[in-house]
């Protein structure tokens, strides 16, 4: 192959095709006679790269100039243009306390890229985002806000206007930042419950869950907060795995009348067991299972006189090792538990008779098979109270203090303090203790004040969801469920409940809008009754007429008339409810009817089970009989680089302006721009736990680089190509034909990816393509066509034709995940897309796939993986030889393949002989029978076997690579 630089300067650009390949031939001259070794340079005659598109992001800077028509100008563009079906995506409201973490920024983005990806399926998308404004952890935090004042003297008026000013300012500080996240949607019209229409809504939702019989009102235990000073719902709870209480075995006598009927002519006491030693002043009864034996048991100890202890048998060994020392026992009769139904005993604290009942939920695996009873204190002591119709009696005031119906010497002392610790002393003075330890196990605690709360007995306000469960879990098979754990998990906690108390006594939220008679307490509560006080409402802007109003105002003509006087209600409710009668806003909004779902899609954290995923449908479902979703899509939460859940009692919360505007020391702490935490986001499995810190964002640094380097190399071989210029897909070469199938199935890949809203899969997916598919095969093998053949050629518009493909729609699957970097991309290449008027003006008005079914070539696909293949066991063979430093280059580099020529990949490779050596990029590649004895090995070669996986089968092959006699082009 000696010739001379002339003539290798006409070849390059007369490049010769062989069977339809893209592949020009390498020419190098012979380094013998060092011919073509000119002395200057050549540069000039190549066409390299040439874009303004730069390599460094400069995101933080950068970004702003694209914010503005991707977002506003972006969401009012498609709702007027986009000729699709609407989607709805509700948004759940973030609670407007505080400034934003990571963790908001993870849920608005998700949010974000399903909107984006909507819209780029030319469909009109309703995002209103929402802010949760009312609540106990506002109201507390403005509070705080009174430096050296007395809070205790604030009116209710005082104290509401205070909670609203604050939850106003949060509410523009975070749609500030959520706005800088490039987060689109109608902000200018966003919803807060504080709103006075918002609030009006909620209670007509309540009126008609009124009318249905699902509101009533009762006297019974419920979650207690003492540090919040207001009932809770479950959703409201954290359980503290690592609590400790005092648990105490406690003596209660029988009667004498009770010890005859056992046969004892001396005392018995029946033996307790609780670890709330705080709810002894309010047992009431003492419960036993009918089915399980009990024993009565002699306890014999030296110098004290015997007794007799009433246990379950199942627990008598456990309760002799609690016993003191040279303590012996004697099983005196024994019992079945339906025996001891009707016994009475005097409960200790009380000097009061009660009795001993029988219950279904007592068991014998802990404790003493006698179950302690307070109706006033546990849910089940209280449904078996009311069973045999007993008081419902709590000693305990709001603040959780004893109440001097505890008596004197427990008034004012805390349950859960010095006032338990009263109770046990009084327990040890009387002899009624027999065991004292303290016991770790899981307890509820307030999540917003992280205080432990107990269970008290107190009129309140309650939706009954016994009747309504299992049409809304019902209603959960008509929805799509990402991931499919969390219909479980929603299912579970919503078969759980039976009740939700949803009124709370606090000042700053919605009142619940009940009257009642001044004279004898009864309520009114009527659909007649909350029309007219919603009315009222709304003519006086909102829910503080309700504190501002005279009672009179509130009070309907019909019920003015009969005599009887009022007074108005001080409950509120519970912000779940707020939030969860949400839906309601899209009943206006939604163009789908009045069935059905209004929102496609409910999108938040695993939390929400327990919250406002649940609260939403059991109202949608009171009121509608469906759930307010098609779909419901979850996210984890999130962690440090540890593996910690971030908080803010370790210090390792996270501020998302922290890694895009950078801190104070850049070279440590480097301003990463937006798109970065959004790939972050847009990258990782978020129904898991996802991770952030500086070793990730750095990583994900590295891969934004990456991608900007693969879009600035498509730019710039683009320079000066227009669509005219495109070569039919007929007449591209096989090696283009096969990048557009690649093409196609990574698009339809990233598509289905979407759609199933795993958006990792597709950026998983642009990352493959990115780096196997193009930067490390057909940049590579495609850069001599591009850099060398004149502008007019077939082969340099063949390749600019796929690279104008392969960029249209790697920006259209960039852009839901990194919005600017797709429009700063989009504006670089408009010139690409044809003329382009005044109304096109982003990225996202590009349709989503635009690929062509006709590029699904699997035959010619299967070709190119095999010759891959063959690529890949070459280079390992080059690879060694570079080691060594036999070649620098593998254009150095001469190789020698040997296959079985009759099969099918030995047809193949000798078919496409000629384009080997560019698929290799090596100066040779040729093709040989491999004999039974193997290839023969020359000195300064290098081998590599391996068996080849094409076609259905396995085939072996040989390569040997050895340093070329020829020079490389001096261009």
């Amino acid at each position: 192959m000696n010739q001379s630089f002339a003539a290798l300067r006409l070849a390059s650009v007369r490049r010769s095709y062989v069977l339809g390949s893209s592949l020009p031939t390498r020419l190098l001259v012979s380094s013998a006679t060092g011919e073509g070794k000119p002395a200057g340079s050549y540069s000039h005659t190549l066409r390299l790269p040439k874009t303004g598109f730069p390599l460094r992001a400069d995101a933080a800077r950068r970004e702003r100039q694209f914010r503005e028509r991707c977002t506003d100008t972006l969401y009012k563009w498609q709702l007027e243009s986009n000729t699709g079906p609407q989607f709805i995506l509700h948004d759940g409201p973030p609670y407007a306390n505080g400034e934003l973490h990571v963790g908001h920024f993870m849920n608005k983005v998700l949010k974000d890229i399903v909107n984006r990806y909507q819209v780029m399926q030319g469909k009109r998308v309703l995002y209103i985002p929402g802010f949760d404004t009312h609540g106990l952890p506002i109201e507390q935090k403005a509070l705080a806000t009174l430096r050296g004042r007395d809070k205790d003297s604030l009116n209710l008026m005082e104290i509401r206007k205070l909670a609203r000013n604050f939850a106003l300012k949060a509410v523009a500080s975070q749609t500030k930042s959520f706005k800088e996240y490039a987060v689109m949607g109608d902000w200018s019209n966003r919803y807060l419950t504080l709103d006075p229409e918002y609030e009006a809504s909620q209670l007509e939702v309540f009126k008609e869950m009124v009318v249905r019989g699902y509101i009533y009102r009762q006297n019974k235990p419920v979650y207690w907060s003492p540090s919040s000073r207001t009932a809770l719902a479950e959703a409201e709870l954290e359980y503290n795995a690592n609590h400790v209480s005092t648990s105490v075995y406690v003596k209660m006598p029988l009667t004498d009348e009770s010890c005859q009927r056992l046969g004892s002519s001396t005392a018995v006491e029946a033996l307790i067991w609780t670890t709330t030693p705080w709810t002894l002043p309010a047992n009431c009864a003492i419960a036993v299972h009918r089915d399980l034996d009990y024993v009565l048991v002699r306890v014999s100890q030296e110098n004290t006189p015997d007794y007799q202890l009433l246990v379950g048998q199942d627990r008598l060994a456990a309760i002799a090792e609690l016993l003191p020392k040279g303590s012996t026992t004697c099983v005196v009769h024994t019992l079945k538990g339906s025996d001891l139904e009707g016994l009475t005993y005097t409960s200790v604290l009380r000097s009061k008779v009660c009795k001993i009942l029988l219950a279904d939920y007592v068991t014998s695996d802990s404790g003493t098979g006698l179950v302690h009873t307070a109706p006033g204190h546990g849910k089940e002591d209280y449904e078996l109270g009311l069973d045999h119709s007993i008081d419902v009696y709590s000693p305990v005031n709001d603040c959780g203090q004893f109440t001097n119906q505890a008596g004197a010497a427990l008034e004012g002392k805390e349950v859960l303090g010095e006032g338990n610790a009263a109770v046990i002393e009084m327990l040890t003075a009387t002899n009624a203790l027999l065991f004292k330890a303290d016991f770790t196990h899981s307890y509820p605690y307030d999540w917003r004040t992280n205080k432990p709360i107990i269970l008290r007995a107190t009129p309140q306000w309650f939706a009954d969801v016994k009747d309504l469960k299992n049409a809304a879990c019902a209603s959960l098979k008509h929805v799509n469920v990402v991931p499919e754990s969390g219909r479980r998990r929603l299912e579970s906690f919503v078969r759980g409940r039976s009740e939700w108390c949803i009124s709370r006594q606090r000042v700053w939220g919605v009142p619940i809008p009940v009257l009642y008679n001044a004279q004898s307490g009864e309520p009114l509560l009527t659909a007649e009754s909350i029309d007219h006080i919603i009315g009222v409402i709304r003519a006086n802007g909102g829910t503080d007429a309700w504190w501002t109003l005279p009672v009179e105002a509130f009070v309907h003509p019909r019920y003015c008339a009969n005599g009887e006087t009022y007074v108005k209600g001080t409950d509120t409710m519970d912000v779940w409810f707020d939030s969860g009668t949400s839906w309601k806003l899209l009943e206006k909004r939604a163009d789908r009817g009045e069935q059905g779902a209004f929102a496609d899609l409910y999108l938040e954290g695993s939390d929400q089970h327990r919250g406002w995923f649940q609260s939403s449908l059991l109202t949608s479902n009171a009121v509608r009989g469906v759930a307010p979703y098609k779909a419901l899509v979850t996210h984890g939460f999130t962690l440090d680089e540890q593996g910690r859940k971030m908080a803010k009692s370790i210090g390792n919360t996270l501020a998302p302006s922290q890694v895009i505007d950078g801190g104070k020391n850049k070279a440590t702490e480097p301003a990463y721009g937006v798109d970065l935490l959004r790939l972050v986001v847009g990258s990782t499995d978020y129904t898991q736990d996802v991770s952030f810190g500086p070793t990730i964002f750095a990583s994900f640094g590295d891969t934004i680089r990456k991608i900007r380097s693969t879009v600035r190399f498509m730019l710039g071989n683009l320079d000066g190509f227009t669509p005219e210029m495109a070569v039919p897909y007929e007449q591209l070469p096989g090696i283009d034909r096969y990048m557009l199938h690649e093409l196609y199935h990574f698009k339809k890949a990233a598509t289905a990816a979407f759609d199933r809203f795993e958006f990792f899969r597709a950026t998983q997916a642009l990352n493959h393509f990115t780096n196997t598919t193009l930067s490390a095969f057909y940049f590579d093998v495609c850069k001599d066509r591009l850099y060398a053949n004149s502008p007019s050629s077939l082969e340099r518009r063949s390749a600019q034709t796929v690279l104008r493909h392969i960029l249209i729609n790697y920006t259209t699957t960039l852009a839901p995940v990194t919005c600017h970097l797709a429009e700063e991309t989009w504006e670089f290449s408009k010139a690409l897309r044809g003329e382009f008027g005044p109304e096109v003006f982003s990225v996202f008005q590009e349709q989503w796939d635009q690929t062509n079914d006709a590029w699904h070539n699997p035959e010619l696909a299967e070709d190119w993986a095999a010759l891959r293949r063959i690529r890949g066991l070459a280079n390992r063979a080059i690879e060694a030889a570079r080691k060594t430093k036999v070649i620098g280059s593998s254009l150095e580099a001469e190789l020698d393949i040997y296959v079985p020529l009759e099969s099918r990949l030995g047809r193949l490779l000798r078919s496409h002989e000629g384009d080997l050596s560019q698929v290799c990029i090596t100066s040779r590649a040729s093709v040989h029978e491999l004999d039974v004895d193997g290839a023969s090995v020359v000195d300064g070669a290098f081998e590599q076997t391996d068996v080849v996986a094409a076609f259905g089968s396995e085939t072996k092959a040989t390569i040997v690579c050895r340093r070329s006699p020829l020079c490389k082009c001096p261009r």
